[in-house]
Formats: structure tokens, C-alpha cells, sequence
């Protein structure tokens, strides 16, 4: 459970404007995700959902990696420096960049491997790292190299306990269809993941989440085998007080777990989909069965929420109705550079059984666009093409966003800056546009993976550009709308 410590409900109100302004620097808890196991949702879906939050004027490509092989005696030459030698081949995957950024891609390989992350700042003040240790790449060899979830997490532990991880801390969101686990990295060698049970849902902001562990349940939990001992000699833990070990309250800085850049969020997302309703001060669950089984809708809707019926609800003529960019931090928030569910199946033909459900910058007013896993090509307005040389580049950009003028990104970017301008306003029309939108997608989407799927046992050859044709109708549908509305702001 996580614990929040108990302060009495009316000093919470007398205390807000300082507490606010006592919190560490709030552009550190930005991230949001959640996962979904397989008998939470309404088709059986596992679902691994992530709202990307980053600083600043950020651009978003798309790409579409096919598989590589790789020449003997080749290397991966981390970001610090550290080397790492590769694989024969590498698998193909669908790959959300964010150019220049460490920890904002998010990924979904051939096999339903999805992989995403929130910052989760560690204590960690002395390291054990070689070579600098390893950090963008972590996520990016789980889905070069895995086929499940719990492969991924293993290979990112061994990775983690040779190198060293290099940042502070980080919650990585890991799933394939059949699970999904949380693994929560500490700022050098030590880590601890956690399986989500198949029936229930987890909720993750900026902190960590796990918290009582049992690394001798292989099958609900894995870690570093000194993550407790490491704990009693730092003295973050003491056994001999009678309480047992808990990751969190032993790992996290302490400043993020009573932080109001997480907990409203957190409560937020726990009550809309739970039965037990909780309050701020209540210890919340790691994971827990929610009141409905779960359909892709529902998490479009949560990813797109501003504590909409809670206590921190804004008055809708405050800040002309903009619910982003305020003190205390929402599930979609000013930061947010895109809001993606990875949707992972496991009982149709593998191109099109995983998705990745895409929304540009602002969930709450951009609809969520459907990328299937078998689609071979992206269209060119959603990327610059050539992945090789975007990641060559991924840290030497200069003027990003004025290279990529004209890219699909600067038009939801562009919009969703003028429609928070006026936000109670210019927001009715985008969000009836993106509720329209979502209806007709996923009312389409059984037509369609009937008629593929039929097609494909008869012939595979039969779908081909398919798919393509498909994803591609839908994202310029949307782009186009986007356009329009641009011209309007002229």
C-alpha cells in the first residue's frame, strides 16, 4: 500500500499555497501511466497506458522499425559511453520518439512487448556505475531483444546490475499479452519489479508504487538480491523495529511521496475506477480489481481527466476554464507531448493483434488514433522517416521544432496551445470533434479486424497494405481536422 502521512483535513487547506511552494521543482512529476491485466478488461486485452510529460517546446516523431540484423562483433554505445555487444537481429517495432530526451519514448514490438516510464526519484546518492551506466537504452533493447514482458524485465535487471542505471529513478511500465509488470529502477545497480495480477489494475504517477516485496514469489516478484541489505547498511531500513521491508518508504525520495505533483493524480485515477472510494490521506493500493472490466474507452477517457469531480477541481471561469499548467498537477496536464495505450491481445492474427492507440499532445481534446503493429509504413507527415539516422541523432538535434515545421505534431501542438488560451470556450468543439472521432474508430475497428482476419487465413498475401491503408485513413482524417482548425486561427 502506499501510505500518505496523516495531516488533519483542515490545515490541508490552510497549508496549500505553502505546501505548493515547499514542493520540489513540479516539472519532476509530469508522467502518468497505468496497466490493465488481462482479466480487468472487457475483451482481454492487457492494456499499458502512458500520458508522456516533458518541458518545454518538444517535437514527437513516429516510426516503424523493421527488423535488423547486426554483424558480428558489433556494439551498442550508450549515450555515457558504456558499450554493450549485439544481438544477430534485432525485432521490429512501433516507436514513439521525443528527440533529445533520455526517458520519453515509448515502444511496442512484433511480439506485444509494450515498454514506457515515469520519473520516480530515488535517495540514491552514491551510485555504482561503469562507464557512465546505462539509461536510453534501456527500454529500447527490451524491445529490440524480448518476446515477453517478464524476458524484458529480467534482461533490464541483468543490465542494470552490470552497468548501473545513470538517472535518479524510474518506474518502468512493462506488458505483453498475457502480463504486465511495473520495475522500479534505482539510480545504480539495484532494482525491483512487481507482476500486476490478471484481474486487477495499476496506477502509477511520479513515485514509486511498489511497496512490501517477496523476491522468493519468482512468479509475482523479481529484484535485486541485495535490494533489502543494501537498504539496512544506507539506513534507510531498520529490521529491527518490527515493520516489515517496504520498497518505497526504503528507495524513494522521501519529498515525492507526500508531493501534490502526485497524489491528487494518483487518487484521481484510483477512484474513477475503483469501487472503494479513498481519500488523500488513505494508504493506496499497489494494484486492485476495478468496478468494471475495463474497455479502451474507458482508458482514453482517464488519460484525458483533470480531477474532474474531485477537490481539486478548478472552478470552470478560473483561468478562462485552462485546467493544465496550474500548481497542483492533473492526469493531462500542460507538459503532456502524447497520451498512448499500448492494447496487446492474444486470439487474432499477430498483425493486428497489438496497438498502439495514439493521441497527440493533449488526451483531453485530441483523439486517440489507432497504429496496428503489422503497419509497414508511416505516413509522412507523422514522421521524418529513416530511423537509423534519427537515432544517430537522438541527442544532436538543433532547432527540432523548426526543422519539422509542417509535420503532423506542430499542428496538434499549435492547437492545443491556442485552444488552452480559451479553454472553456475553444475546447467544446475539439472535444466533441475527438468524442465523434473515438465512436467512429472503435465502432469500425471489429468491421475491419473481421474482414482482416478472415482474409489472412485465407491468404496472407491477400491483406497486404491492408493495414497501412487503414491506419493511414484514420490519421488523416485527423490531421486534416487539425488543419482546418488551424487555418481558422489565422
Amino acid at each position: 500500500m502506499c501510505k500518505i502521512k496523516r495531516i488533519p483535513g483542515l490545515i490541508l487547506g490552510l497549508m496549500l499555497g505553502y505546501l505548493i511552494q515547499a514542493q520540489p521543482d513540479l516539472s519532476s512529476y509530469n508522467c502518468y501511466s497505468m496497466v490493465a491485466g488481462k482479466l480487468s478488461t472487457t475483451d482481454g486485452s492487457v492494456f499499458l497506458a502512458h500520458n508522456e510529460d516533458a518541458g518545454g517546446e518538444r517535437y514527437v516523431d513516429w516510426h516503424k522499425v523493421d527488423r535488423i540484423g547486426h554483424q558480428p562483433g558489433s556494439f551498442i554505445t550508450f549515450e555515457k559511453g558504456a558499450k554493450l555487444e549485439q544481438v544477430q537481429e534485432t525485432y521490429s517495432f512501433l516507436w514513439l520518439q521525443v528527440p533529445g530526451l533520455q526517458f520519453s519514448d515509448s515502444y511496442l514490438n512484433e511480439w506485444g512487448v509494450a515498454v514506457a516510464s515515469n520519473q520516480c526519484l530515488s535517495r540514491e546518492d552514491k551510485p555504482q556505475l561503469v562507464d557512465g551506466g546505462i539509461g536510453y537504452y534501456l527500454r529500447r533493447i527490451m524491445v529490440e531483444r524480448c518476446k515477453t514482458a517478464r524476458e524484458a524485465v529480467l534482461l533490464a535487471g541483468t543490465l542494470i546490475e552490470k552497468y548501473g542505471y545513470h538517472s535518479s529513478g524510474r518506474t518502468y511500465l512493462v506488458a505483453d499479452e498475457q502480463e504486465a509488470w511495473l520495475m522500479a529502477v534505482v539510480q545504480g545497480k539495484h532494482w525491483v519489479a512487481q507482476r500486476v495480477p490478471d484481474d486487477h489494475i495499476a496506477i502509477i504517477p511520479n513515485y514509486y508504487t511498489i511497496g512490501e516485496i517477496d523476491l522468493a514469489d519468482q512468479n509475482q516478484f523479481l529484484g535485486s538480491k541485495d535490494i533489502i541489505t543494501y537498504a539496512i547498511e544506507r539506513g534507510w531500513f531498520d529490521p529491527y523495529k518490527g515493520k516489515r521491508f517496504n520498497f518505497r518508504e526504503a528507495y524513494a525520495d522521501p519529498g515525492t511521496l507526500d508531493g501534490l505533483g502526485n497524489i491528487p493524480r494518483h487518487l484521481d485515477g484510483i477512484n474513477f475506477f475503483s469501487e472503494k472510494q479513498f481519500n488523500y490521506y488513505d494508504p493506496f493500493p499497489f494494484s486492485f480489481k476495478p468496478k468494471k472490466k475495463l474497455a479502451v474507452s474507458d482508458i482514453m477517457t482517464v488519460l484525458g481527466r483533470h480531477n474532474e469531480g474531485t477537490q481539486f477541481e478548478i472552478h470552470p471561469d478560473f483561468n478562462l476554464g485552462n485546467p493544465h499548467n496550474l500548481d497542483i498537477k492533473r492526469i493531462c496536464d500542460d507538459s503532456n507531448k502524447y497520451g498512448v495505450i499500448a492494447q496487446l491481445r492474444s486470439n487474432i492474427p499477430d498483425p493486428i493483434a497489438h496497438i498502439l492507440w495514439v493521441a497527440p499532445k493533449r488526451p483531453c481534446t485530441q483523439p486517440f488514433i489507432p497504429w496496428y503493429i503489422g503497419t509497414k509504413k508511416i505516413m509522412l507527415e507523422y514522421s521524418r522517416g529513416d530511423a537509423s539516422m534519427q537515432l544517430k541523432n537522438h541527442f544532436q538535434e538543433k532547432d527540432i521544432m523548426g526543422q519539422t515545421k509542417g509535420k503532423a505534431f506542430h499542428y496538434f501542438s499549435d492547437y492545443a496551445d491556442h485552444c488552452d488560451a480559451n479553454y472553456k470556450d475553444r475546447s467544446v468543439e475539439l472535444k466533441a470533434f475527438k468524442k465523434e472521432t473515438e465512436k467512429k474508430i472503435l465502432d469500425n475497428q471489429p468491421v475491419f479486424e473481421q474482414i482482416f482476419s478472415e482474409m489472412y487465413r485465407n491468404d496472407p498475401a491477400q491483406t497486404n497494405g491492408m493495414i497501412d491503408a487503414y491506419v493511414t485513413k484514420w490519421a488523416a482524417f485527423t490531421l486534416n481536422h487539425m488543419r482546418e482548425m488551424a487555418d481558422k486561427m489565422k
